[in-house]
């Protein structure tokens, strides 16, 4: 199958027999030319699936669970858990901090950053609150209005956490399927009573921890674009050139990811049930039409998921701010943003109200839409948060109009060009921890995760050109490295 070109970094992939609109394509003739067949035929599955209207497949793309990591599929008639994946919103935030980069060259309080930093924050799957020596315990009590209410005042106050800082989240709350919390607080009653999720407890003392993989936490030094059009979007993020800043990328944990798998199960069920064929033969490509019984619970559960990863990282980001103040005191910081690329959201696409499922995409909303009335970003648009990897850096970026034509939508990161396996037989352990070494960057891993590697990943430069090149985005400011926060056991998502 052939992606056709239509400019620099835009291209387009048509349906079989010309059956309906193509799906769009972001990406420089390197990019495109490197799509695996199996995205490909991921995203024409995906773009054919029942109730499906658009496809988008971003310059991060590549073989995902269904539908491709990295890509947009719209519907206004049916909710896919594929295209949101087991790691419900899966999300990226960053910490400005008021130090100076000088204040972090010597390796020792770089080190001494790290240590209290994972004194906090506990890494890797199954490790909460109570294996770090100062952790910040959640409650039952806490953690059931957490995962029902999201950053509320009385949670965020309960948990140490700004409570102004649910200003600077993309969605500080979820609802259930009616737009109420009674919806969620009687799904989760449903979810502990059935056992579905049996060690709910255990769970909830993850709050304030990052997974395992491709999560981290990285300390970063923000380096302001010398572009004169980027500065009221940096002033209205609240970045320092030159100063320290945290980047995090997690989500919602082995709660999220239990009632993903439970919906998966449920819904595969129903459609042998009633002898529905899934679609493309995929199974992970199961859904459920809007309005349904089946709709409703999955929308309830992904809300649940949605608001554990939402108290997540901002207890993460209060937890991390803490332990520089324990280096050097005085220190403050600010969250400019947290944003979610693991979600679906009814969102309005080409002037009609859809279902956008983002499956590592990232939302793209220039400033004077609609959609951001109300919020510190009304004017300039809202910081869109892309990791790339600790040696080639990461950015901050804001949309531009031309993401209309994408459904307000970028790509998450670099996305990889290696499977993990494929990566660990490949790379040199010595080679890759050389170049950290080279590069002046720490880490807390005695070897860094060689499956996490930066050539594990596309080239991120290259990534980042399709982007602006497409008139998507534009960079407000690049993040250098300084210190990773990594664990090497396996990926939640």
């Amino acid at each position: 199958m052939n992606v056709h070109k239509t400019d620099e970094a835009l291209g387009f992939i048509p349906l079989p027999n010309d059956s309906g609109k193509p799906i769009t394509v972001v990406g420089t003739d390197a990019i495109r030319d490197n799509f695996d067949a199996t995205c490909l035929q991921q995203a024409i599955n995906s773009r054919l699936a029942p109730g499906v209207t658009d496809v988008i497949l971003n310059p991060d793309g590549h073989a995902g669970y269904g539908a491709p990591v990295g890509c947009v599929m719209v519907s206004p008639t049916h909710i896919y858990p594929g295209p949101v994946g087991v790691d419900i919103k899966c999300s990226m935030s960053l910490l400005q901090l008021d130090i100076p980069e000088d204040a972090i060259v010597d390796k020792k309080v770089r080190r001494a950053l790290i240590n209290a930093i994972i004194e906090r924050t506990p890494t890797g799957a199954g490790r909460g609150q109570r294996t770090v020596k100062k952790s910040r315990r959640v409650d039952q009590a806490t953690g059931v209005l957490a995962v029902t209410e999201g950053a509320t005042t009385r949670v965020c106050e309960a948990l140490g956490i700004p409570p102004e800082w649910a200003d600077r989240c993309e969605d500080s709350t979820h609802f259930g399927h009616n737009g109420t919390y009674d919806a969620l607080r009687s799904r989760l009653d449903f979810i502990l009573a059935s056992g579905r999720v049996r060690n709910f407890a255990s769970k909830i003392e993850q709050l304030g921890s990052y997974g395992g993989g491709n999560h981290f936490g990285e300390c970063e030094i923000t380096r302001l674009s010398d572009r004169p059009s980027m500065l009221a979007a940096a002033d209205t993020f609240g970045l320092k050139d030159g100063h320290v800043s945290f980047l995090s990328h997690c989500g919602s944990r082995g709660l999220g990811n239990l009632l993903a798998q439970g919906q998966f199960k449920d819904l595969e069920h129903k459609f042998r049930q009633w002898a529905t064929p899934f679609p493309a033969g995929d199974k992970q490509l199961v859904y459920a039409p809007l309005g349904t019984p089946e709709a409703d619970a999955y929308l309830d559960d992904m809300a649940i998921g949605a608001n554990f990863a939402t108290v997540n990282h901002l207890l993460i980001n209060a937890l991390v701010l803490e332990a520089f103040q324990e280096v050097l005191p005085g220190a403050k910081g600010e969250l400019v943003y947290f944003i979610s690329h693991n979600i679906a959201r009814e969102e309005v696409v080409d002037g009609k109200k859809a279902w956008v499922h983002r499956k590592g995409a990232t939302r793209a909303i220039p400033g004077g839409h609609f959609s951001l009335a109300g919020t510190p970003f009304a004017a300039t648009g809202h910081p869109i948060l892309l990791p790339g990897n600790p040696r080639d850096g990461s950015v901050v970026m804001v949309a531009k109009g031309g993401a209309e034509r994408t459904a307000w939508s970028v790509n998450h990161g670099a996305g990889r060009q290696m499977g993990r396996k494929h990566a660990a037989r490949t790379l040199d352990q010595k080679t890759v921890d050389a170049d950290f070494d080279a590069s002046d960057i720490l880490t807390n891993c005695r070897q860094y995760p060689i499956d996490e590697a930066p050539d594990a990943y596309k080239n991120f430069p290259e990534v980042l050109r399709s982007v602006e090149a497409a008139g998507l985005a534009e960079t407000v400011a690049k993040l250098q490295a300084r210190f990773v926060i990594k664990d090497s056991s396996e990926a939640d998502d």
